[in-house]
């Protein structure tokens, strides 16, 4: 690097802005206009994620559920409508964290150790966490959550915790180490590196969440005024199992007795209307093991309803606690200069089939207490207008909203942005806008290049300059070079790849006209250079399946 860029790139830094920043910028930009500007404060950072929420569930993506205040973040910021997640809630969490592909991270299927590099279960020592990287910039760092990116979740001794969030770059965290769990007592529930127990009474595990979120930020306001936060908010709603309190899930009895193929019809049109999807694109047709609604019988009509109402109810008891938080941050005169994600860890879940598992049962006060799920039927819907679920890599398993909020910086209000991202593109963005420096070895371990780009660019509606973005879930492979996708979905057996399927999604997103028999040797060249990015990203080998 020659002396202007290094004299650049340090004196950007001290002002707060980010790499972006320095590349845009030349020296003589920089003599002409930031030696007199006063230093920008470097932004909050809050990043918030959904578990298992689909593309079209919440209203300012097409959604009747009620969320005044995710929609409130995008009237006043950014929708994303090509943003992507890995399809499934581990993984993503890995590559969020570290922005990188999570086979590189060391998790590339679940939290158990396969043998292989890429699917260890547990973060590596050859990856960083957005909050370690912040941390070493001055930033405090909370998280409230599901954390998930480790096998050790019972730990006997402090040495097991490595990779528990506070030895991962935190402050402070509460939060549950597993993934899914009770909402009225969850396992592993923990606050800082100690397990402790839920509360018999009184406790609902994502108003937990949202609320320790709000006393970690009110305790860095008073406790360091001067410095910036990180606020990672994982919540576990509307994960199963289908827990809500029965005031909240009352609102939505009864609005389900419409059924899911008009509930998809509904979203559809509403999403055309938003411009969230082209109007060329046909709505994927039902699941077919999905039942026409026409042919389910009341009593199971009765059944299927109260399902999805506490399915809306927890997606509703997150927005109200997204809102605690932005008024928090308003209250503490934070709000203008926090950067604020909002997004989804995969598509809606089909797991328990077309009705969902379990029997919905109640407590002593009528709320949820049953281990059930809402099923694929409704799933279907969730993911309106996509097809496949969390799990795969079409669509409809790893499309998720993405929200953008930062009133000092971000100056469209309500704006759709078209650019394709990947969580990868989260730690970049990190990086960009503290001014934070990403290292290259950490503790005696080589750190892995970031993966991701910097979304700042789209923020002012410029293109995200990228080769490729890839994908790998259980045998599920796919692809996306600019408009082009290709994608394969595993066989009945996990691991075992199916046929590639070739898609124009400028075209045809929705993924119902297959090109692969119209350009073989478009396939066979994406083929190959997904097959090169599987090998250098430790997608391959893949493990044994029994």
């Amino acid at each position: 690097m020659d002396a202007c860029m290094r004299t650049r790139r340090d004196f950007l830094k001290a002002l707060g802005l980010g790499a972006a920043a320095a590349a845009a910028s030349g020296c003589g930009g920089l003599s002409r206009g930031l030696l007199g500007a006063r230093p920008a404060p470097r932004p909050n950072i809050v990043l918030i994620m959904a578990d298992d929420m689909g593309y079209s569930d919440i209203g300012c993506y097409g959604g009747e559920i009620r969320t005044p205040n995710l929609d409130r973040l995008a009237d006043n910021g950014l929708r994303f409508t090509q943003f992507y997640n890995t399809g499934r809630c581990c993984p993503t969490r890995a590559s969020l964290l570290t922005g990188l592909y999570p086979h590189q991270a060391g998790v590339g299927h679940m939290m158990g150790d396969q043998g292989l590099d890429g699917f260890r279960g547990d973060l590596n020592r050859e990856c960083v966490t957005i909050a370690e990287t912040l941390r070493e910039a001055g930033y405090g760092t909370y998280m409230s959550g599901k954390w998930h990116v480790t096998k050790h979740t019972k730990p006997n001794s402090g040495a097991e915790k490595f990779n528990w969030p506070l030895q991962r770059g935190f402050d402070r965290f509460f939060g549950t180490i597993t993934g899914a769990g009770d909402f009225w007592g969850p396992a592993t529930l923990t606050r800082d590196n100690t397990p402790i127990e839920a509360p018999k009474e009184g406790f609902y595990y994502t108003d937990a969440i949202s609320d320790t979120a709000i006393e970690f930020i009110n305790d860095h306001v008073k406790a360091r005024p001067d410095d910036p936060f990180f606020a990672y908010v994982a919540y576990t709603a509307p994960h199963w199992p289908l827990h809500a309190p029965k005031a909240d899930v009352d609102r939505y009895r009864g609005k389900y007795m419409m059924g899911w193929d008009r509930l998809r019809e509904e979203r559809h049109a509403r999403m055309i209307e938003m411009g969230i999807v082209d109007a060329a694109w046909p709505m994927t047709p039902r699941d077919e093991t999905a039942t026409s609604w026409d042919e389910v019988d009341e009593e199971k009509r009765q059944d299927m309803d109260w399902r999805m109402a506490v399915y809306a109810a927890m997606i509703d008891i997150m927005d109200q606690g997204v809102g605690r938080i932005v008024s928090t941050l308003k209250t503490t005169g934070r709000l203008d200069n926090t950067l604020i994600f909002f997004l989804s860890d995969n598509g809606g879940c089909a797991e328990g089939g077309p009705w969902g598992f379990g029997k919905m049962a109640t407590g002593d006060h009528g709320e949820n207490r049953g281990h059930s799920s809402y099923g694929l039927s409704w799933a279907n819907a969730s993911n309106t207008p996509f097809r496949r679920y969390k799990h795969w890599v079409h669509e409809g398993g790893i499309a998720t909203p993405l929200i953008v909020h930062w009133p000092s910086r971000v100056r469209a209000r309500g704006a759709l942005r078209r650019q394709p991202g990947h969580l990868i593109d989260v730690m970049a963005t990190c990086v960009d806008v503290s001014g934070a420096a990403y290292p290259s070895e950490r503790e005696g371990h080589r750190i892995q290049p970031m993966e991701g780009r910097s979304l700042v660019s789209a923020f002012d509606d410029r293109p995200i300059e990228r080769e490729a973005l890839y994908w790998e879930h259980e045998g599920n492979c796919a692809v996306r070079i600019l408009k082009w996708k290709l994608v394969s979905q595993h066989r009945q057996s996990f691991w075992q790849p199916g046929v590639w399927e070739l898609y124009d999604l400028e075209a045809d997103r929705t993924e119902l006209h297959d090109l692969s028999k119209a350009d073989p040797n478009r396939v066979e060249q994406m083929a190959r250079q997904w097959r090169t990015w599987a090998r250098r990203a430790n997608a391959l080998p893949w493990p044994r399946r029994n």
